[in-house]
């Protein structure tokens, strides 16, 4: 018996023991979440750790911006336009107009352009793009804090596409200056302006390219390009660097759209400064003049002047009394350098020369006959700029005459030189016809150009031209002087 009564006691106690471990686990599992560390699941809980490095340059831009917008201005204009093709007189006749009026077009109607500017000085006056405020008859300036003010053209330069106008208004933030030379290829820079109305934009960018010519804006073109975003709007608004000066003007855009495609061009400061002082000072810009017609070395030209490479401007004409003949240049001479400054092409020259002051003495290294050598120049002003069209005709093609590499000469007669419109002291051979997909016509040659050198040896007549030809054989590379309608230049020949 009492073995009985202990199996039940013990068989009670198991289940008991059971019932409590089960109890037991159901309250550890539910709350096990509070005995376990916590896992996120979800990656967009996450917060970085920002360097302060980070955040400091963000800071810092923030403050360039807080610091530049208050001289960025918006300029509106507004100009008359006039319809060019007049209508068909009937139609002026009083009968008509009750007939007609609603259709008729407007003789004249007002067009209204928006553009940017910049603040260059604390008595009001404002630097901008030519193009912006070009034949307006109303100028309108709005001001960062939303004054308005009539705006005075005080002198444009159409040849760098720069204007400067003023406003009425004193103790402007004005901004600060930075050196253009010293600007670099891959620099940070921000572009300020008002694109598509869209009044104190701000992008940035970095700096893709410095010394950009030939690209068609203007007459002395020296653009930085770069890749921060600039859109119509944009043209006279400020160029800045990461510290906050002023390093260029805004002035165009490269695009097939019409809109940003990663490529605009600013006004160097410098340049920008110094045609703003002469426009405020004189009303006018004067620019500096050697004298001398100057091109391109290319690999061809340099191997014939033995240079070791394509740098430089070649000296293909020298004026008469002009500073650089005065000065003791002379045709063939390769400009390397003014006044220590390196001389990339002929545009960096052309602008450097048109930049001395008039009057000052600029010193030029040369590249003569293989050899360098320096020279003093003085800087004359810039005349008047004049041209001759070329004729359209030579003269009945006589029987004297040469062939060669695609293109025929003949001599000078005093009929030919009449209409070439050359002195009766003008030597060579004219050019009469040029073969096409020729060596004559992958070089340039063109019908009327008048060819004064062969070899850097002078031609009078056709006899001297034949004697020297006679000695050029097949992959001969053939040094030409030219003389087209008053632009004297060389031309490199390949005889195939």
């Amino acid at each position: 018996m009492r073995c009985i009564i202990k199996n039940m006691n013990s068989k009670k106690i198991l289940i008991i023991l059971l019932l409590v471990a089960i109890a037991f686990g159901v309250v550890i599992g539910s709350n096990l979440d509070k005995f376990l560390p916590k896992r996120t699941l979800s990656p967009y809980a996450y917060v970085p750790r920002v360097p302060k490095s980070i955040t400091g340059e963000s800071e810092a831009f923030s403050d360039i911006v807080k610091a530049v917008s208050p001289t960025v201005v918006n300029i509106s204009t507004t100009k008359t336009v006039r319809r060019d093709i007049p209508a068909p007189h009937f139609f002026d006749d009083p009968f008509f107009d009750n007939f007609f009026e609603p259709f008729r077009a407007p003789k004249k109607w007002k067009e209204q352009s928006l553009g940017s500017g910049v603040i260059v000085s604390g008595d009001g006056y404002i630097i901008t793009n030519t193009h912006v405020i070009e034949k307006a008859d109303e100028i309108k300036v709005i001001l960062y804090d939303k004054q308005e003010y009539k705006g005075k053209v005080i002198g444009t330069d159409p040849k760098t596409d720069l204007a400067i106008i003023k406003i009425g208004a004193k103790d402007l933030p004005a901004i600060k200056w930075s050196n253009s030379d010293e600007l670099q290829v891959g620099e940070f820079v921000l572009a300020f302006g008002n694109p598509y109305g869209l009044s104190h934009t701000v992008t940035m960018g970095i700096v893709s390219a410095l010394g950009r010519a030939n690209v068609g804006i203007a007459e002395y073109e020296d653009f930085i390009q770069t890749d921060a975003a600039i859109n119509p709007g944009n043209s006279g608004g400020p160029l800045v660097t990461i510290r906050g000066g002023l390093v260029g003007i805004n002035t165009a855009i490269f695009s097939r759209t019409g809109g940003y495609q990663g490529i605009g061009f600013a006004v160097p400061s410098n340049m920008a400064k110094r045609v703003m002082e002469q426009l405020v000072k004189t009303g006018k810009v004067t620019r500096g003049w050697l004298g001398v017609t100057i091109q391109q070395v290319t690999p061809d030209l340099a191997k014939q002047f033995n240079l070791n490479n394509s740098n430089g401007a070649l000296v293909s004409d020298i004026l008469k009394g002009g500073p650089a003949e005065k000065a003791g240049l002379k045709k063939g001479d390769v400009v390397i350098e003014l006044n220590g400054k390196t001389i990339k092409d002929v545009e960096s020259l052309r602008n450097m020369v048109s930049q001395s002051e008039v009057g000052s003495t600029v010193k030029l290294k040369v590249i003569r006959e293989g050899k360098p050598i320096f020279i003093d120049a003085h800087i004359a002003e810039l005349p008047k700029d004049s041209a001759e069209a070329m004729p359209e005709r030579l003269g009945e093609k006589p029987t004297e005459e040469n062939e060669l590499a695609g293109f025929t000469v003949m001599g000078i007669t005093p009929e030919i030189a009449k209409q070439l419109g050359l002195s009766k002291d003008e030597k060579g051979v004219v050019i009469i016809s040029v073969e096409s997909d020729s060596a004559a016509e992958e070089s340039g040659l063109r019908k009327g150009d008048v060819i004064q050198e062969v070899n850097k040896k002078r031609i009078s007549n056709l006899a001297e031209f034949n004697k020297i030809t006679y000695h050029i054989k097949e992959g001969d590379t053939v040094l030409l002087f030219v003389n087209r309608g008053g632009q004297k230049f060389y031309v490199t020949l390949r005889i195939y």
